[in-house]
């Protein structure tokens, strides 16, 4: 609820601070008083696009505040947890247009942008007049307006949709996916079937090197260690040794104990030259290989290398690439079984969304027929029982929200051709229109503050009473402010205000004052009667108010 709009240097405001109260709240006076400037400044601190040029002639800058009640249900605390704002059990919007055309806003004393007041304003405040086109004469919202009067609940119908989505997705995907397996098809067959066939190991690059070589170093000093083997064997120092050996022993006897050392040294020579010998010859053992082999070694070698440039791999990852590989031919042969069961799933997420569109859309025709028969039984208490209002279904494109296009028209005589609410009627018969199509669809959102700009205008004596009465109901759930012309809607208030210009020191303002009872006779009374109030007048304000 709106409690108070308090407004400095905006247009003819200098000074102006108004305190609202719930249920319904008229505003009054002459034309050209000011009245509109005041929905101005309430759209000034909402957020709303409107005049360019707000701030009062010789002012540096205007500023509004707006302060509003915030239950702990309230659909604004969602917007303003969303931006970041702390919310308490009162909502304070302030904003401030300086001469140069800067503007700043402020939410609860923290700077905010135009965008978060506007996303607060669909939460806050609702307008309606003549020329509405945020409210109930755009077409846009006419199927979410006929699903609230129904009580409509879309959730199943969404979750049918995103089942419906997915599904159609994950089809669009597998179908991509083999379509583009398939243009690789030969590719993959030839690849898999070249890796399984050379069958590559991890590790076998440098396996393969490191034994290529070590045969190509062995080739190059076998020879040496063949000769070098050779001159140790027994044609070699290991023969001349056991010769000296033999001749040492068969002297030792008649040489006494001189060639002992001798005899003794050249045997642990011997010994030692034995193990020489033998780390040789196991040398050259391990040093023998086919020349084939190395021949083997090598062709493998380059042909692992080679495939693993072909696929812009390392040698070491060409297991790995194969399995990848595979497993894309396998999915290409499993693509056929997978589409067919995609298509299944579409198939039946298609049948539920379809069963789900139907239900609403039955939902729909039958709160169509309702709100139609509600506002015949508005419209012919506001002097329109000969037009036929007609809430239409049509074929729409599918979404979350079905396949219904509604739309509400209007014939404002039998026979005459049904059109769009803002083309068909008139300025007054749209008024008309509005109130009682805003009066049908609620449905006590007390969240809301109504406002009605001049929605009375056209219509007076028992269509005006009518008008105000239908106001007064709409009062009763929700706060409702009305600027209006007319004393039958204006006796209805529960809280007045009267808009007034006044001239100080050749400088033209304007001022809103709440009037008491009496105040409030005379206004009525003027309204009645005009600039001249007689007692006649008040008496007939008087019983207007206490009807």
């Amino acid at each position: 609820m709106l409690r108070e709009l308090h407004i400095r240097d905006i247009l003819l405001i200098e000074r102006l601070e108004l305190d609202f109260g719930a249920g319904l709240n008229v505003l009054t006076g002459e034309t050209g008083a000011g009245k509109s400037i005041l929905l101005d400044c309430l759209g000034f601190v909402l957020g709303w696009r409107g005049r360019a040029e707000l701030v009062r002639s010789g002012a540096a800058q205007g500023e509004v505040t707006a302060v509003f009640s915030l239950p702990p249900d309230h659909p604004a605390r969602a917007v303003l947890a969303e931006a970041g704002i702390d919310a308490g059990d009162e909502l304070i919007l302030r904003r401030v247009n300086n001469a140069d055309g800067r503007k700043t806003a402020w939410i609860n004393d923290r700077r905010s942008s135009g965008e978060v007041l506007r996303a607060l304003s669909e939460t806050l405040v609702e307008l309606h007049g003549q020329h509405d086109d945020r409210g109930l004469l755009n077409p846009r919202g006419h199927r979410q307006l006929l699903d609230a009067f129904a009580g409509t609940d879309l959730g199943p119908l969404r979750a049918a949709w995103n089942g419906r989505r997915d599904a159609a997705a994950a089809l669009r995907d597998a179908e991509m996916r083999l379509e583009q397996a398939r243009a690789e098809e030969g590719f993959l067959r030839h690849a898999v079937k070249e890796l399984d066939d050379f069958d590559p190991e991890p590790g076998e690059d440098e396996r393969l090197d490191s034994a290529r070589r070590a045969m190509q170093a062995a080739e190059r000093i076998r020879e040496d260690v063949a000769r070098a083997a050779q001159a140790l064997g027994p044609d070699g120092a290991e023969g001349a040794m056991l010769d000296a050996n033999r001749w040492l022993e068969g002297a030792a006897d008649k040489a006494g104990e001189r060639l002992d050392v001798a005899i003794s040294a050249l045997s642990r020579a011997l010994i030692e030259l034995g193990e020489a010998s033998s780390g040789v010859e196991d040398a050259l053992r391990e040093m023998s290989f086919d020349s084939h082999e190395l021949e083997a070694t090598e062709e493998r070698l380059f042909a692992l290398r080679a495939l693993a440039r072909k696929h812009d791999t390392a040698p070491d990852d060409l297991p790995v690439l194969a399995d990848q590989l595979r497993a894309r031919l396998e999915a290409l042969d499993a693509g056929a079984e997978d589409i067919t069961r995609l298509r299944e799933a579409l198939a039946e997420a298609e049948r539920i969304y379809d069963a789900e569109t139907e239900k609403i859309h039955e939902i729909r025709k039958a709160a169509a027929g309702l709100l139609d028969a509600a506002m015949a039984t508005e419209l012919a208490p506001l002097k329109m029982e000969r037009a036929v209002f007609e809430t239409r279904l049509e074929p729409a494109e599918p979404g979350p929200d079905g396949r219904d296009a509604v739309a509400f028209t209007v014939a404002t005589n039998p026979g005459a051709p049904a059109g769009p609410l803002d083309k068909i009627a008139s300025g007054g018969e749209l008024s008309r229109f509005l109130l009682a199509l805003k009066v049908s669809l609620a449905r006590g959102n007390d969240a809301l503050t109504l406002i009605f700009d001049e929605i009375d205008r056209g219509v007076g004596g028992a269509t005006a009473d009518a008008v105000g009465r239908r106001l007064a109901r709409l009062a009763e759930s929700a706060q409702v402010l009305v600027v209006t012309h007319s004393p039958q809607v204006a006796a209805l208030g529960s809280v007045h205000f009267k808009v007034a210009k006044q001239v100080d020191n050749g400088m033209t303002t304007s001022r809103v004052d709440a009037l008491d009872q009496k105040d409030r006779i005379d206004e009525i009374a003027r309204m009645l009667s005009g600039e001249y109030v007689t007692d006649a007048a008040r008496d007939a304000a008087r019983s207007l108010v206490d009807r």
